[in-house]
């Protein structure tokens, strides 16, 4: 039987001028990771990250924190299947307006609370996109982002092969997806689990032949046992 571990990038720099990086607390994240991978003494076969920098700089000091010995024969490889879906696309859908930063600033910080502002918006803003009525008004719907990525999470177990252990570094929105198809929930359940996964939290899959299934989802107790709440982080 064969292991897929999917790996929610670590905590990128929200609120800065580029998102798309890890901060420093990210950086000890994925080395946390890391360490409880070679803690295990599971050798990794194969490693597979989106095309984002924040899943590519995960997979680095992840993958650095591990003994030569468990590492991966070939070096992570990208595949755009794991990539998240276009946050901006889906607020500016929903709201247009705030394609103007200043618009979306002010509408933040009158609403008092502009952290949970912003989570309300989003929220909505992500239920009009899975709900699907309005798919033509988007590159790519929630189906569609869906099956790109339970086809990218199949061509990972045809490249693994059996027995083997392969960790993928990707996005909350690909992670969600893929346990919502297999898990067989209603499309907006894909949302709430969305939400709860951690950074670097890791979700197991099993596969043999034509079967996946989900072992476990959003473990992060490797960074419960540090035994500081600083590194739990959700964005």
């Amino acid at each position: 039987m064969g292991q897929i571990l999917l790996i929610r990038h670590a905590q990128a720099s929200f609120g800065s001028a580029d998102y798309d990086r890890l901060s420093a607390l990210g950086v000890e994240q994925a080395r946390l990771l890391g360490a409880w991978f070679a803690s295990r003494g599971r050798r990794i076969d194969l490693a597979v990250m989106g095309n984002l920098q924040r899943h590519r700089q995960t997979a680095e000091a992840c993958i650095a924190a591990l003994p030569a010995a468990l590492t991966p024969a070939a070096a992570s490889r990208p595949e755009a299947g794991f990539d998240e879906y276009d946050a901006d696309e889906i607020l500016f859908r929903h709201r247009p307006e705030f394609a103007d930063p200043a618009l979306l600033q002010r509408h933040l910080d009158e609403a008092g609370n502009p952290r949970r502002a912003f989570h309300d918006l989003f929220s909505a803003a992500m239920r009009r996109w899975i709900q699907g009525a309005h798919d033509d008004q988007y590159r790519e719907s929630w189906k569609a982002f869906r099956g790109r990525c339970v086809a990218a999470l199949h061509r990972v177990v045809d490249q693994a092969g059996p027995s083997r252990t392969s960790l993928v570094f990707t996005s909350g929105g690909p992670i969600a997806a893929i346990c919502q198809h297999l898990l067989e929930l209603p499309d907006l359940r894909a949302l709430d689990l969305n939400g709860s996964l951690v950074n670097g939290a890791v979700t197991g899959l099993l596969y043999q032949r034509d079967r996946i299934s989900v072992s476990y989802v959003n473990n992060f107790g490797y960074l419960e046992q540090t035994g500081d709440a600083r590194v739990i982080t959700h964005r």
